[in-house]
């Protein structure tokens, strides 16, 4: 299992998932899909977004939410909704973590959120802006728990000019 994980609940547009699998193969992130997605994994847009970073992403597919707990029944996990009680920044990210995005239309469904009330996070916006593009939103989630972690596992300024 990798330190950070980024899970995505039914997903709907590829070039948001292509962008989020980007992201998690240049900061070594596992990315987690529940189906259904609103596309077909091979689809031309999601391979675009992705670019040639596909070779080094750390993917797996689940059923539902339900398969997902199945098989992660220990999992420390965070949910991303702006119905959040409190800002992303205001939890410490214990690792290894899960970070919960729902889908583009409509988030994590509204039980799991209630149930998990205490393991929901928002990022903070302005008045009357609904939320955040998904891969912009993942994005901030994650280089959140690296910031918080001393950015373990990724490349100085300093050793990123050295090469």
């Amino acid at each position: 299992m990798k330190e950070i994980n980024i899970v995505l609940h039914e997903p709907e547009i590829p070039q948001n998932t292509g962008n989020i699998a980007r992201t998690c193969a240049a900061t070594g992130t596992a990315l987690h899909i529940i189906e259904p997605m609103g596309f077909a994994i091979d689809d031309r847009k999601l391979k675009r977004a992705g670019l040639d970073y596909w070779h080094s992403l750390d993917i797996t597919y689940y059923g539902g939410l339900d398969d997902f707990f199945d098989k992660n029944p220990e999992a420390n996990f965070y949910c991303f909704s702006t119905k959040a009680p409190r800002g992303y920044t205001e939890v410490e990210y214990k690792l290894p973590v899960f970070l919960f995005f729902g889908k583009e239309t409509a988030g994590l469904p509204e039980e799991f959120l209630i149930r998990n009330y205490d393991r929901c996070v928002r990022i903070p916006m302005r008045d009357k802006i609904r939320s955040l593009n998904l891969s912009n939103s993942a994005a901030i989630g994650v280089y959140e728990v690296l910031r918080q972690n001393g950015f373990t596992g990724q490349l100085s300024s300093s050793e990123y000019f050295a090469k």
